[in-house]
């Protein structure tokens, strides 16, 4: 009875309370206060008259000390201020404050929604969405939902509508009134913040009748067109997070956060080899963790960051910022609050030595998942089992067939609903170097369930790779798993008309698009208004099945170099060993803070390509390590002196002087006559307009192995080249052995020797050198020809001597 009591009295303090954090706001006597809205405002309709929004822009207003003698602000909507946000729970919850850091986003259609931004709602398609995520170091305060549509002229007033959904609640619905059909419209539904979680999607779903009776869903007068400069507008503010790891990486990283991950790195001066090493090792985690983000990661020499950074001190080398800090015992990571404003977070890697920093780099690119509490202690970092050559987990396994279930990203990816369920998607990251040439194809073994046809009809299963159509099955009224086995072509030959045209649908070393369309033959209501049909339309479901299986095993590796394109899209040949452990980076001995960018971000680029953080890299300053180590060499900042004079560089950037050497004929195919690509001429400017490049060539001290080099000559051709290597374009754009990078964008060459890195058995290889020169291959055949001919006469003449006279055994 006791607790029970107990209870109830729990109950009312905690309904006491309610109507201040949640309840109604109380009334004012401002005479000048606006109530907030709560109906959509819709603009009236104009002739074809639009606004643009720009894709993304952001607004901060920093956090300011309240003056003496003002009201405070008011509290934030659906939070009170000093308390741990509601429904959080937890020492670690975040607090509200007042007086927080805001920030105003925009976030246009042409951003969040799928290409090309704008929408067709249909009658058979009517609903359309965009998804966004919220930090969970911060929170929304306001939102709004600008929208620019234009409805179909033929639509019945007011009987057809738009509805706005968040996260499936109907937040407002539009009607559509006479004086909007067909004309352009704007409206502005203001969304409620309390409804906001970490990942939201707001779906818009289309209502539209064009009669009375008798509608047919499918009628191509049933659309509603969302302009792809319909944008979201956010208030952000930031919460003051506690000091405390578990929550790691957060808030450094935050997956919810969509945008590219930007993470300053600190040190106390030029740091030497394992602070760069450890340093590399965390960008390239972090880099592992954004993914398809991108990420940055800008170097700063003893001073204070104005953001969420990481830090790197030792006893003896710290920055200003961090004397007061106590000296560490050992490998430590440590999160603590900014000097000068608590919503900022530095994340600490400290140690009494350069090797401890390295230990508490690796612990954590490995350990992180035991961090808790506002500091750790790294102990022991033991390898328990050496990483394979091609294990990269961002890319397709090529030791064994591979299921779906493997390759898909979230849980329903391989599943649709719907009258016309959207396609199914994977995505496919190959190595660059894996030899196809002679395959005939690739097995698939596809299991797949749909909602049965009623009748035998056109309802079937279309197959695409990279937008190319593959194969087309048929959807059978029958209630059975359906098994095929497929094999995936790797050139696929077009004839249109008296041109052939070869279009190859893999993509090495870059990602692959495999595409599952259903298309189903629905009955629909319709019919006359002296007899209609009418009846409740059910939605299909189709799914792939998890075990399906693709097969790149017993295949070669094998590739032409130098390939700046296997480069700047995967990260090759230095992610062959996805931990690094064959890759030598050669830093200046005083690197100064654009070239330690370009280090972080190159690391961290190589990690988002292959997921896995580069624990085993070795960096030097000497140039007389690249000849002791059977590495791949990347080289930051200038040519080491034992370079500088080797004849397989095609282009040098020294301060302001440069040259170039052009090939005989510039092409930009990738199967080029070796001939096109001897230099024919060397070229010497000396400017001082900022300008970068990245050089491939074989390595002087291993056939097998390779040289990339990144050059500027000054700090902004640094941020050129990191700008480039993080811009999906212009990477695109990287190619061959030589890529230009001036303000105008990225210029690539293919010029100097090709080489070969990877095994092929005798037979292969001279398929491949044959393939490369169909003269002589044609030579190649007839003399073939002759010869079999010629052995087929000779066997041929002895069995009729034998025949003829059996006594003479020639």
């Amino acid at each position: 009875m006791k607790r029970k009591l107990s209870w109830m009295c729990a109950v009312a303090v905690g309904m006491s309370l309610l109507p201040g954090a949640y309840g109604a706001p109380e009334a004012t006597n401002d005479p000048n206060a606006t109530a907030a809205p709560t109906a959509p405002v819709v603009a009236p309709a104009t002739e074809g008259v639009m606004t643009a929004t720009p894709a993304r822009t952001e607004a901060l207003t920093p956090a300011t000390p309240p003056v003496a003698g003002t009201e405070p602000a008011p509290a934030t909507e659906g939070a009170v201020l000093g308390q741990v946000m509601p429904g959080v729970e937890g020492a670690g919850a975040p607090v509200v404050q007042d007086g927080a850091p805001t920030r105003d986003v925009t976030l246009s259609f042409a951003s969040i929604a799928p290409p090309p931004g704008s929408m067709v709602l249909k009658g058979l398609n009517p609903d359309g969405f965009v998804e966004f995520g919220m930090r969970s170091d911060e929170i929304i305060s306001k939102a709004t939902l600008n929208l620019t549509y234009t409805p179909s002229p033929s639509l019945l007033p007011v009987q057809s509508q738009l509805k706005v959904y968040l996260n499936d609640e109907l937040m407002d619905v539009l009607p559509v009134t006479k004086e909007q059909l067909g004309k352009k419209t704007t409206a502005q539904v203001p969304i409620d913040p309390l409804y906001v979680s970490d990942f939201n999607r707001v779906r818009l779903e289309f209502v539209g009748h064009y009669r009375d009776v008798c509608e047919n869903q499918a009628s191509n007068t049933l659309w509603m067109d969302i302009g792809r400069n319909s944008a979201l507008n956010l208030t952000f503010q930031t919460l003051q997070l506690q000091n405390d790891l578990s929550h790691f990486p957060v808030p450094f990283f935050d997956s919810r956060d969509n945008r590219p991950l930007e993470l300053p790195m600190v040190f106390a001066a030029a740091p030497d080899l394992a602070t760069q090493q450890a340093a590399a090792i965390v960008s390239s985690w972090f880099g592992s963790r954004s993914g398809w983000r991108g990420q940055r990661f800008p170097v700063l020499y003893n001073a204070l960051p104005t953001r969420h950074a990481v830090v790197f001190a030792t006893n003896d080398k710290r920055p200003d910022f961090l004397r007061d800090l106590p000296p560490a015992k050992g490998p430590m990571v440590r999160m603590m609050s900014h000097p000068q404003s608590p919503w900022v977070k530095l994340l600490v890697i400290e140690g009494r030595d350069d090797k401890d920093l390295l230990q508490a780099a690796k612990g954590i690119a490995q350990g992180s998942l035991l961090f808790r509490g506002d500091s750790v202690e790294v102990g022991e970092v033991k390898p328990l089992l050496a990483r394979q050559p091609y294990d990269a987990p961002n890319w397709v396994r090529t030791d064994r067939a591979v299921t779906f279930g493997e390759l898909k990203g979230y849980e329903e990816q391989l599943q649709a609903t719907g009258l016309e369920p959207n396609p199914i998607s994977l995505t496919l990251n190959l190595p660059p170097d894996l030899y196809l040439l002679r395959s005939n194809g690739i097995d698939m073994r596809l299991n797949y369930r749909y909602t049965s046809p009623a009748t035998r009809d056109n309802s079937r299963m279309d197959i695409s790779l990279n937008n190319q159509f593959l194969q087309s099955f048929n959807l059978l009224p029958k209630d059975e798993t359906n098994r095929l086995l497929l094999r995936l072509p790797l050139l696929q030959g077009l004839l249109d008309g008296k041109t052939e045209v070869t279009l190859p649908t893999l993509r090495l070393g870059a990602a692959n698009q495999l595409r599952f369309d259903f298309a189903y033959t629905n009955p629909l209501p319709g019919g006359t208004l002296d007899n209609c049909v009418t009846f409740q339309t059910v939605p299909n479901r189709v799914v792939i099945g998890d075990d399906s299986t693709l097969d790149f095993s017993n295949y070669h590796h094998f590739i032409a170099m130098p390939d700046l394109r296997s480069f700047a899209n995967s990260g090759f040949p230095f992610s062959r060993m996805a931990d690094l452990s064959d890759t030598l980076i050669v830093m200046p001995k005083q690197p100064n803070p654009a070239q330690l960018t370009t280090l972080l971000d190159t690391a961290g680029t190589i990690g988002a390509q292959t997921g896995f953080p580069a624990v085993n890299l070795t960096i030097t300053n000497e140039g007389g390590d690249m000849q002791k180590k059977d590495a791949d060499i990347l080289v930051i900042g200038a040519l080491p002196a034992s370079l500088k004079d080797e004849k397989r560089i095609d282009m040098l950037v020294n301060a302001t002087q440069s040259w170039v050497k052009t090939p005989t004929r510039d092409v930009t195919l990738i199967d080029t006559d070796d001939r096109d690509r001897q230099p024919q001429m060397q070229t010497e400017i000396t400017s001082s307009g900022p300008m970068a490049a990245v050089v491939g060539f074989q390595s002087p001290y291993h056939d097998q192995r390779s040289v990339v080099a990144l050059l500027a000559d000054s700090p902004r051709g640094y941020e050129l080249l990191n700008d480039a290597l993080n811009d999906s374009g212009k990477r695109a754009a990287m190619y061959g052995s030589v890529s230009i990078i001036r303000e105008s964008g990225v210029n690539s060459l293919r010029v100097g020797d090709v080489y070969y890195v990877g095994h092929l058995p005798w037979f292969d290889r001279i398929w491949y050198a044959l393939s490369n020169h169909p003269i002589l291959l044609a030579i190649f055949a007839a003399i073939s020809v002759v010869l079999l001919a010629w052995v087929l006469w000779r066997l041929l003449r002895i069995l009729s001597r034998r025949r003829l006279d059996p006594g003479n055994h020639e």
